[in-house]
């Protein structure tokens, strides 16, 4: 199964945040036109059909990157090499 890369995933997620409050604040039909497009991304990346499920499971991905990164910079103690390379 193909994984979405992180850094483009926080980027929607942060792109979408923000449009939703852009248009909290001021409707406009091009932010919501922008805001139904990053919706569409973000559940095809994320293979859902709803928005929430989309979030929820790019939330779960970038929770475990973020696991996996602090496991590859941890150190043995001895010379500060990382264990994991």
């Amino acid at each position: 199964m193909l994984v979405p890369d992180p850094k483009v995933v926080r980027t929607l997620l942060t792109r979408y945040a923000s449009l939703k409050i852009a248009q909290a604040e001021r409707e406009r039909a091009e932010t919501a036109r922008e805001l139904e497009d990053v919706s569409y991304t973000l559940c095809v990346m994320m293979g859902t059909t709803s928005i929430h499920d989309a979030i929820a499971k790019a939330d779960a991905l970038l929770l475990a990157s973020g696991r996996m990164a602090d496991v590859a910079t941890d150190t043995d103690g001895d010379n500060g090499l990382p264990l994991a390379v």
